[in-house]
């Protein structure tokens, strides 16, 4: 469709994501960045300098991007086998086979890192049951999270985010050309050298662009390494920076190296994603590239994924049946069973209260997402300004954005007189906001989809007709788009009922509290039985957000995995 000219109504629009995006995008960021040099006034390079010769901001630097580099790898080392055989092979129960395969990324590693602990701890399930079996002496342990929990996060973080890479590597793949791979077979190569200079070198856009999501969401995470107990990461020190936000400036510079780390991967990867040339699609049906496997073939993938999709949803199941334990202590598996946790969590005042408060922050964040990101589709879709590039580089910019990063701009650029803006007094507002700038590229992708479903003539017709723009889109637009819109909002309100960074971070007091730092706070407690009220709060997040996502599935299909890739 050809550019529009500008009237008032689009000037509006503009100007409203104008101020949306730089208050509560652009200036929480830059604030943050000012304050890391020394302000405005009288920049300085110290606290970068100070941060370099510290050694535990050093250590906990170093330790973060290990975290980050190793649970790269790790999903890349999971993924490649399994997306190469879904992507070639054609046997019996592939789809419902896919399917399984995203199971681990439903329950947030906060929530698994719980189940994860009580089985991989020195005392935990599977060294009590080794010592039960006699294969492990009594008084020696071992200490399966390794490093005060370095290797659980590493382990935790790889079998929660390998469905992101799967999903990134399997459109790589999908858009070969399989002539290609059997050519260099028919002139004599063999399978690894065919892998090693033809599938590679044209699936790297991909492979970069899942590895960006995975190393980003490693580097940042901050609910894993808190339940676990590992201090010396970036994401905790931070963390711990909150309450000297005026006196300590280290926090705000480990923000900006945060900050320029995730920025980069991510920019990189979007240009090594974007580079068409490497892209090379077939015109094949279907039948011809996927070659059929027999019986045992079929059972031998059910057996070997099967048995990954079991490993990874470990720490899942170790948290629901923590969630049902009335007592769980020095016993392979609860010495006690019952259905009170449950109970407790709908019974007592604050738990009750945080569902209450997820639910009202992550809808009405939902609300705002739906409107904001109907706006953008709409404006890059059928109206294309001249900077349309910068509007989508705002809407795109929350995928590489970390949580903590924006949480952290939030208490520090906010701390003003107004205490219905402060978080330090009232941080429902700042939670709202901040849940839908993170979800916004959800809804944005989502709506944008269907608007290139809808076929524009459709709307120059109505318009033609006398119809006004507003009618047009009520009468024409939305019928089409409709599904895309509901599963948009359903995934923005399900993954912002879950949010981690900010909810630990700006929610400052109990009234306040959304479910998952309610959870963070019962695990704290000395109570010996809050853990298990936890686990069960935090199962009945998980049974929200399976629901919400297996609604959304419905009306998206095969579209979902689009939401995410870079």
């Amino acid at each position: 469709m050809k550019r529009s000219k500008i009237n008032l109504p689009i000037i509006l629009l503009l100007t409203v994501l104008a101020v949306y995006f730089g208050l509560f995008l652009v200036y929480p960021i830059g604030f943050s960045v000012v304050k890391a040099f020394g302000g405005i006034t009288d920049p300085t390079l110290e606290y970068f300098r100070m941060l370099a010769v510290s050694p535990l901001q050093r250590k906990s630097i170093i330790n973060s991007l290990l975290i980050a580099g190793l649970s790269t790898a790790g999903t890349i080392i999971l993924s490649m086998p399994i997306a190469s055989l879904m992507v070639r092979a054609q046997f019996r129960g592939k789809n419902l086979l896919g399917a399984l395969l995203l199971t681990p990324m439903i329950t947030p590693p906060f929530i698994g890192a719980i189940g994860l602990k009580q089985i991989l701890s020195r005392f935990g399930s599977l060294n009590l049951t080794l010592m039960e079996l006699g294969i492990l002496p009594a008084d020696k342990p071992i200490d399966w999270l390794g490093y005060g929990g370095f290797w659980g996060i590493v382990i935790l973080q790889v079998l929660h985010l390998y469905p992101i890479m799967y999903l990134n590597i399997s459109a790589a793949l999908g858009n070969l050309d399989p002539t290609l791979s059997e050519a260099a077979h028919n002139l004599g190569a063999g399978k690894w050298r065919v892998f090693r200079t033809i599938t590679l070198p044209l699936i790297i856009p991909g492979l970069f662009a899942g590895g960006a999501i995975v190393f980003i969401w490693s580097f940042t995470d901050l609910g894993t390494p808190l339940i676990l107990g590992f201090s010396k990461i970036a994401s905790i020190q931070v963390f711990n920076s909150i309450s000297d936000l005026n006196t300590d400036f280290m926090g705000y510079t480990l923000v900006v190296v945060i900050l320029a780390i995730s920025l980069a991967l991510f920019f990189v990867s979007k240009k090594l994603f974007g580079i068409q040339k490497f892209e090379s699609r077939t015109q094949r049906r279907r039948e011809d590239i996927e070659h059929p496997l027999g019986a045992t073939g079929t059972f031998l993938v059910w057996a070997v994924t099967g048995l990954l999709i079991f490993t990874a949803l470990i720490p899942q199941i170790g948290a629901l049946l923590h969630s049902f334990s009335g007592r769980w202590f020095f016993t392979p598996l609860p010495s006690e069973w019952t259905l009170s946790n449950y109970s407790d969590v709908f019974r007592q005042s604050l738990t009750l209260t945080s569902i209450k408060n997820s639910l009202f922050y992550a809808g009405l964040s939902a609300v705002i997402d739906l409107w904001i990101g109907v706006a953008i589709a709409w404006l890059l879709t059928r109206r294309k300004p001249r900077f349309a590039f910068l509007l989508d580089a705002m809407a795109m910019l929350p995928l590489a954005l970390p949580g903590i990063v924006l949480a952290f701009g939030y208490v520090a650029g906010f701390d003003w007189p107004v205490s219905w803006l402060n978080p330090r007094q009232n941080p429902a507002i700042l939670l709202i906001i901040g849940y839908s700038i993170r979800r916004l590229p959800y809804m944005v992708r989502s709506a944008y989809a269907g608007f290139q479903q809808a076929n524009p003539r459709l709307e120059e017709a109505s318009l033609n007709l006398g119809a006004s723009q507003f009618r047009t889109f009520i009468r024409i637009t939305m019928p089409i788009i409709r599904a895309n819109l509901i599963a948009g909002t359903i995934l923005t309100f399900s993954f912002a009922m879950l949010e981690v960074s900010e909810s630990l971070i700006l929610a400052m007091r109990e009234q306040y509290y959304p479910m998952t730092k309610m959870i963070y706070q019962l695990i704290g407690r000395i109570d010996p039985g809050a853990p298990s009220v936890a686990c069960a709060l935090g199962m009945v997040g998980v049974a929200v957000l399976i629901f919400s996502l297996v609604t959304a599935a419905k009306f998206l299909g095969k579209g979902m995995g689009n939401l995410f890739r870079v």
